[in-house]
């Protein structure tokens, strides 16, 4: 028996992965309260589990599909377990990917020695 399986949460983490990168589509988000505060869960189509979001994934998802979360059901992500740190240690953690759905920024043109430097 894995202890894990003792403790059920309704909320995703890094084993639930079992180390495979997962693509998803989000379904909702909901806001829920955790002890003191009130974190977004996002929540997957065929998925029982939601993904509570700390702000490194939350900025991940709205930098490709913007601030309102709304608008992110539908949308596909990939989810992968990845070392973060969280309270200054190390340990398993989820990250998300996506795929942005903006136009990637032409970079500038590169500056000749006679131009001038616009700073």
């Amino acid at each position: 028996m894995r202890i894990s399986s003792a403790f059920p949460s309704p909320y995703l983490k890094a084993a639930d992965l079992q180390g495979r990168r997962v693509p998803v589509k989000i379904s909702r988000v909901e806001m829920q309260e955790f002890s003191d505060e009130v974190k977004p869960v996002v929540y997957f189509e065929g998925k029982s589990k939601g993904l509570v979001l700390n702000k490194t994934n939350a900025n991940t998802v709205s930098a490709a599909y913007g601030d309102e979360t709304e608008d992110w059901e539908g949308k596909e992500t990939v989810l992968y377990e990845a070392e973060v740190e969280y309270q200054g240690r190390r340990m398993p953690g989820i990250r998300c990917i996506v795929q942005s759905q903006r136009k990637p920024q032409t970079p500038p043109a590169d500056v000749g020695p006679d131009d001038e430097i616009p700073f």
